[in-house]
């Protein structure tokens, strides 16, 4: 399938603007120019009932943390989603994933509870992982004071918060006593060490490019890191068993969508229930493109459904 009109289109007008790529930007100013392009794409005026801002206690100090209830929720304890940000481990926080998180608590009718985690360069792996370990584990533990049924609890992520939510479930069947519902994982990076065809022909030009994920990997791997190591590269894992039911969106032009299907493949031939939402036209985390794309607010929705259908959300 071409890639979408709408898609080259905006990609035309991206590259059509000349401005530095992000190895070539001071820090702050990335993530500045992200924070920005969020900004402008993301969903406008998306209704819930309450927000309310919070700071979980983590392994180096804070994790700040968001909520959203959506309207009309009841008194009693609702199921919810842990959300964790993309952008590479180096940009994103709260705010550049506010309305994607609003709409998910808008068209799912659940509980969202955002999660930031340290960014590289300044904090290298794991460092990401053990934040969203803590906030997870402080979550399952203070549910009924959330207002949130920690029987029906998903984890998600989109890019980066694809392979920490990846990697908190794997890791958190190992360990017990908590049980994630549900995964959603969104355009999931899997494998730091893996040789993707997509990577290859989708590396340039098509919104995410693979300078980029090379660059943002070594800022957040420390030096030496093993990156075949299957706690850093979740594809890489040996057993797959007993992980929770998934959800895995992909675009037919990211560079990460081979490994995002290999993940879905190894989550089913370990029986794992694995749904694949193959958006063949659109590039990687397209999601982001609400106000450009029809289909953005489309993929949410189903995304959302998915969710709310794993935790029988009333």
């Amino acid at each position: 399938m071409p890639l979408d009109p709408l898609v080259k289109a905006f990609l035309d007008q991206a590259a059509a603007i000349p401005r530095p790529k992000p190895w070539e930007m001071p820090l702050g100013a990335m993530r500045m120019s992200f924070a920005g392009m969020m900004g402008l794409v993301g969903p406008k005026d998306v209704p819930v009932g309450k927000i309310e801002n919070f700071k979980i206690p983590g392994p180096k100090g804070d994790i700040h943390a968001r909520a959203y209830a959506p309207i009309a929720v009841g008194g009693d304890a609702q199921p919810a989603l842990v959300y964790f940000h993309g952008g590479g481990f180096v940009v994103g926080d709260l705010d550049t994933h506010d309305g994607l998180c609003r709409l998910f608590a808008h068209q799912g009718g659940f509980r969202v509870i955002a999660v930031e985690y340290r960014l590289a360069p300044e904090h290298k792996w794991p460092a990401p992982l053990d934040d969203a370990a803590a906030a997870l584990h402080w979550i399952f533990e203070n549910a009924s004071t959330l207002g949130v049924d920690a029987g029906r609890i998903a984890v998600g992520g989109d890019s980066a918060g694809g392979l920490l939510t990846a990697s908190l479930t794997q890791a958190m069947k190992e360990k017990g006593g908590m049980a994630i519902a549900f995964q959603l994982l969104l355009f999931p990076a899997t494998d730091f060490a893996g040789h993707f065809e997509s990577m290859e022909k989708y590396g340039v030009g098509y919104f995410l490019d693979k300078r980029t994920i090379d660059w943002n990997n070594d800022q957040i791997l420390p030096p030496g890191a093993d990156r075949a190591s299957p706690k850093i590269s979740p594809l890489r894992s040996k057993d797959f068993t007993g992980l929770p039911p998934a959800y895995i969106m992909l675009g037919g032009y990211d560079p990460l969508h081979d490994e995002g299907l290999a993940y879905a493949e190894k989550l089913r031939q370990a029986g794992v229930k694995a749904t694949v939402a193959d958006y063949d036209g659109m590039v990687h985390c397209f999601v982001y493109l609400q106000t450009v794309l029809p289909q953005a607010h489309e993929a949410v929705a189903a995304a959302a459904k998915a969710v709310r259908d794993a935790l029988a959300v009333a």
